[in-house]
């Protein structure tokens, strides 16, 4: 089965053509906070492997991360999604594993996604850090089977993904910026200018997060 699509205000299909496959990736992630390394990295994916969209599915309950840290609020990570992925083209904010609630599988998630979008080829996105511990994912193989796997790698230092699982690999400028760094120069005031949208800051300071005033 065949389609293509336009996407309303809320990135989901709302009509359908029978003219060409859809190619749908999966970019998960704990978002807190988004930042320009998350988007470039999902723009660079989309134009080398011809996406018509990348989601970038808000993990609603990140248990990996609980036990070491706290986690800002799905709600408000979803927030700032939408804000930093406003204005740009075939990026859409997912909230299927907020909808689901309970812990974040990638392989529930597309399941779900295939459902979504029936005959869509899927494409599940990572970077080169999670790809080198893929084989511990829960249900690997059954990501495996259900999209494509998608490795993102930093020119100079690829890191080698599990042998066993095929990867496509997409090399994306190299940005040394990272959610926890950026936490951390919220609590100690250092500046975070051209690292988070403007967009994305109005929504951290709205909502009093990481110690921003509302």
């Amino acid at each position: 089965m065949a389609f293509t699509h336009s996407i309303d205000s809320d990135g989901y299909p709302n009509s359908y053509t029978l003219i060409v496959p859809l190619r749908v990736g999966l970019f998960g992630g704990t978002f807190d906070p988004p930042h320009l390394g998350h988007l470039v990295t999902a723009v660079n994916v989309r134009n080398v492997l011809k996406l018509d969209i990348v989601i970038l599915m808000v993990a609603n309950d990140p248990w990996q991360k609980h036990a070491t840290r706290e986690v800002a609020s799905a709600v408000d990570r979803l927030a700032m999604v939408r804000a930093a992925i406003k204005d740009v083209d075939g990026l859409v904010a997912g909230d299927d594993e907020i909808t689901r609630g309970g812990p974040s599988f990638t392989a529930d998630t597309l399941t779900a996604l295939s459902v979504r979008y029936p005959g869509a080829e899927l494409f599940t996105i990572v970077g080169d850090d999670a790809a080198a511990k893929f084989g511990t994912w829960q249900r690997s193989n059954e990501i495996a089977k259900l999209s494509t796997l998608v490795v993102v790698d930093r020119p100079g230092s690829p890191l080698m993904p599990p042998s066993e699982f095929t990867w496509n690999r997409v090399e994306v400028p190299r940005l040394e910026v990272s959610s926890s760094d950026l936490r951390a120069r919220f609590v100690d005031g250092r500046p975070l200018e051209y690292l988070i949208s403007d967009e994305v800051m109005q929504v951290i300071s709205a909502r009093g997060l990481y110690g921003s005033k509302k």
